[in-house]
């Protein structure tokens, strides 16, 4: 297993996390944006630059990702072609996309875009909190907790 992260808009408190889980657990990370990211010394711990443009981070973690693979991400069309691919999806706020839910998230995605294509102000996400940075954890755990059995 390989963790991907989507990591241009990335929270620098899930970065931290992954980092000492890559640590802990002797697993993989790879940052994936479209500017230079600095990450600790380790082996197990790497950034990727694309170019700019749109989609390219998440065309890159496609192509290079494996069945059972973890993707961090926010981007709900990546997630779902994660998922089609045979690998996990995590959002860094702790949501665990699946075949059962990501439908739905599209849905209400493209509803949302719809909504903001035609002048009504939809707000914003919230700001990333503590029990956002929890919930990311703990099912960062679970997930990890998984595959070393």
């Amino acid at each position: 297993m390989q963790i991907w992260v989507d990591a241009d808009a990335c929270p620098k408190a899930v970065k931290q996390i992954l980092f000492r889980a890559a640590e802990r657990k002797e697993i993989s990370v790879t940052l994936v944006a479209n500017q230079f990211l600095s990450t600790p010394p380790s082996p197990l711990i790497k950034s990727v630059q694309v170019e700019q443009g749109f989609d390219v981070a998440d065309n890159y973690i496609v192509s290079k990702m494996d069945l059972g693979d973890l993707v961090i991400t926010q981007d709900i069309p990546l997630a779902a072609e994660v998922i089609e691919k045979g690998g996990t999806a995590l959002h860094p706020r702790g949501e665990l996309f699946t075949k059962e839910n990501i439908r739905q998230r599209l849905s209400m995605r493209d509803f949302m875009e719809t909504l903001r294509n035609s002048g009504v102000d939809t707000g914003g996400p919230a700001s990333f909190s503590q029990a956002d940075k929890q919930q990311f954890a703990n099912q960062l755990d679970r997930i990890l907790a998984k595959i070393s059995r």
